[in-house]
């Protein structure tokens, strides 16, 4: 019999210390542990790599529009499964999912506010709904903005980001492109400005649409930007892409992006710009 024996532990000595959920988030670029209150503080920017997470369209308009100016448009607008599409979950199905997740009836909020004192129309995509693919209610509320935007004189502002077209919705979601470009080119003609603010991603039909038309583009920092993906263009093109394609570092540097901004100085750059074109 050993003269010394290994002592039995009580259970429950060991147990490892719970963190409670929904209290930190992790940084996906630097791994850095955030605390949620801190996160929102600094309109869910990283602080330590600068890396800016998902905004939701609520979240962008109260940072965006004057407190208490902001009249929602077209709440009630909604898509149709008019393809009766089918597969592990109809699309019907997946819309309803996505209103209880959201709070949102489709992935576009717009509406007239007061920007700095500066009246304008806003549409902001939210990425949390469907992606924020462009289907026809999405296209629809944002042509009906831009059509009231002309009618009053206002300036528009678009904060883009998206998945594309909504391949639910087939070729009613493609007509989109074309209508929402038909609506800008009305409002250009009575030289209104239009402002552009793309965000991570923003891709394909609403890239090669109403995203790429704006007066003055401006982008979020190392968002991605670009109609079809890095890996589609390799294998097409066979070609090897250049380092950071499709960042909106990258098309700062050809000339398509004319302002690269952080998110906590996106409000006070569109405040300039609207006051100096609108004076014009």
């Amino acid at each position: 019999m050993p003269i010394f024996q290994k002592p039995t532990l009580k259970q429950g000595t060991n147990r490892k210390r719970e963190m409670p959920e929904g209290l930190w988030q992790k940084c996906p670029e630097c791994g850095e542990v955030i605390h949620n209150l801190e996160l929102s503080q600094n309109l869910k920017v990283c602080p330590k790599c600068d890396h800016h997470f998902t905004f939701s369209a609520r979240e962008r308009i109260d940072n965006l529009i004057d407190e208490g100016t902001f009249e929602e448009f077209d709440q009630n607008l909604l898509s149709m499964d008019v393809l009766k599409f089918t597969g592990v979950a109809s699309y019907s199905e997946r819309l309803e999912s996505y209103r209880e997740k959201t709070g949102l009836k489709d992935a576009v909020v717009t509406g007239f506010g007061r920007l700095s004192g500066h009246d304008v129309g806003l549409a902001v995509m939210d990425f949390n709904f469907l992606a924020a693919t462009m289907g026809s209610a999405v296209g629809e509320k944002i042509t009906r903005l831009v059509e009231k935007g002309t009618k009053t004189g206002r300036p528009i502002i678009v904060v883009t980001a998206s998945g594309g077209a909504r391949v639910y919705e087939g070729m009613l979601s493609l007509m989109q492109m074309a209508k929402t470009s038909a609506a800008l080119a009305r409002h250009a003609q009575l030289r209104l400005p239009y402002f552009v603010v793309l965000t991570n991603p923003t891709t394909a039909g609403v890239m090669a649409s109403f995203a790429s038309l704006g007066d003055i583009i401006l982008a979020e920092p190392k968002c991605m930007i670009g109609f079809a993906g890095p890996r589609v263009i390799r294998e097409t093109t066979h070609q090897d892409l250049p380092p950071g394609f499709q960042t909106a570092e990258f098309l700062q540097r050809h000339g398509f992006i004319d302002l690269i901004v952080r998110r906590p100085d996106i409000r006070t750059t569109l405040s300039r710009l609207v006051g100096h074109l609108s004076s014009r």
